[in-house]
């Protein structure tokens, strides 16, 4: 038995006609794709793909890269040559691996690569750069000025650790990579990562403690 609605439907072509038309298939913007889409979409030639990538990844890379050689420009240029070659080697990239870690190694390398041409960052002595009453640092201080100098007693006590476990002390505790994530970025075991790891926070604490010992005028050993 038809019902009401059935009663009153039109029938035949008429019915076709009526049909509420169903909504257009919404088109995914690239900035909405995942990683391995966006690399398909730019070995095609589709700009706007990995300019997606780029905005995805450009900040953070910068901010590791900036950890790493503690000039925030050259993190910048670093930054685009990074980019530039992964563009370049976008058809050797294997779609099935995670695209965030491959980024981060190339610019990773290339910034490693920058401070052994070069020896390091500046490598003045603790005591050179104690200067005239400077103060041990509260990490809890909510004055601006003294977590910039926070910042910066992080940043001179990461130039004092040898560059293999500086980048991983970086990735790791700084930037919050998982050690699987670190070990893909530096091309090493994760049990290895997990080792340097240890060892960096151990040498972090004792030129951490002795810097700051230095800055409270005392002579004693830290460590």
């Amino acid at each position: 038995m038809r019902n009401s609605t059935d009663r009153d439907a039109p029938e035949g072509p008429a019915r076709e006609v009526l049909r509420p038309a169903e909504p257009p298939a919404r088109e995914s913007r690239p900035e909405e794709a995942g990683d391995a889409r966006l690399v398909e979409l730019a070995r095609d030639g589709d700009d706007d793909a990995f300019a997606a990538l780029v905005v995805r990844y450009e900040r953070k890379l910068i901010r590791v890269l900036a950890r790493l050689v503690q000039d925030e420009e050259l993190a910048r240029d670093l930054a685009q040559e990074t980019f530039w070659k992964v563009y370049h080697r976008l058809d050797r990239f294997d779609t099935s691996r995670r695209f965030g870690p491959w980024l981060f190694r190339v610019g990773v390398n290339l910034g490693l690569d920058l401070l052994r041409r070069h020896d390091g960052p500046s490598a003045a002595s603790l005591e050179g750069t104690k200067g005239p009453g400077r103060k041990a640092i509260d990490p809890a201080a909510a004055d601006p000025r003294l977590r910039e100098e926070l910042a910066q007693e992080v940043h001179f006590v990461l130039e004092r650790l040898p560059l293999p476990y500086r980048t991983i002390l970086v990735l790791r505790d700084l930037e919050g990579f998982s050690s699987a994530e670190v070990a893909a970025i530096v091309g090493r075991r994760e049990a290895t990562v997990r080792w340097r790891l240890a060892r960096a926070r151990e040498m972090f604490r004792q030129h951490w403690e002795r810097r700051q010992a230095l800055g409270r005028g005392e002579t004693r050993h830290v460590g």
